[in-house]
């Protein structure tokens, strides 16, 4: 099954059940936030940047305070050209980068 998240720029973002099965495996935590927090981050992100390891990716951010984890940024890939959700992942801080959203001038 695919789910189409649109992202803050308006734009259907592809989610799979076969990448839903990924976050789960690989990314337990960010799988306990769970796929409202994947929409909620795609949708309204804190910050958008260009990641540095693959420029065809965007990393969307968005800041979570859990009471386990404390507070931390739930990080959603995204693969730009194919608006493809590649993974998600939670991290103590934003990747270095171009920063795309909000932008800046």
């Amino acid at each position: 099954m695919v789910h189409l998240i649109r992202d803050y720029r308006g734009r259907d973002v592809r989610l799979t059940d076969e990448r839903l099965e990924h976050i789960v495996r690989q990314h337990p935590e960010a799988a306990r936030l769970g796929m409202l927090a994947i929409e909620d981050a795609l949708t309204n992100p804190d910050a958008v940047v260009v990641s540095p390891a693959a420029p065809d990716d965007r990393l969307y951010y968005r800041r979570h305070l859990d009471p386990d984890l404390g507070e931390k940024f739930l990080c959603v890939v995204v693969k730009s050209a194919d608006a493809f959700v590649v993974t998600a992942y939670v991290t103590a801080r934003q990747k270095r980068g171009v920063r795309v959203w909000p932008e800046t001038t």
